[in-house]
């Protein structure tokens, strides 16, 4: 991938000279400016084409029970939306399989939940 650095930083010492934060990218302004009317010869502009190739990853998508019944253990998984009492469900099915949710800390999210329940019953004895 090429490394896009700030016109002009290896002249002007403000611009970056022995300064690595200064030469990070700022786009070109200016009337004449060689990068920016994009002139064969002169380094290149940030454009969308020089992104990185990314791996597709499969991510399944819960939204009920018999969703993450059908899951594996080594699948990446999303909850969606949902209220409390299902994802409890869900992360209780999870912690059994031993499946890691993304977008959810199982333990921690289970054990909030005990608690709450515990506190709910002394408050109402």
């Amino acid at each position: 991938m090429i490394k896009f650095l700030r016109r002009n930083w290896s002249v002007l010492p403000k611009l970056g000279r022995k300064r690595k934060n200064k030469q990070k990218w700022r786009n070109p302004t200016g009337r004449h400016n060689k990068i920016r009317e994009n002139i064969k010869g002169h380094p290149a502009k940030v454009s969308i084409g020089y992104g990185t190739k990314k791996e597709k990853e499969e991510i399944i998508r819960v939204e009920k029970v018999s969703d993450i019944k059908k899951a594996n253990k080594n699948e990446k998984i999303l909850l969606s939306k949902m209220g409390n009492k299902k994802k409890m469900e869900i992360a209780k099915v999870a912690k059994e399989k031993g499946i890691k949710i993304e977008n959810l800390n199982v333990k921690k999210f289970l054990k909030n939940k005990e608690n709450r329940k515990w506190n709910l019953k002394i408050k109402k004895n």
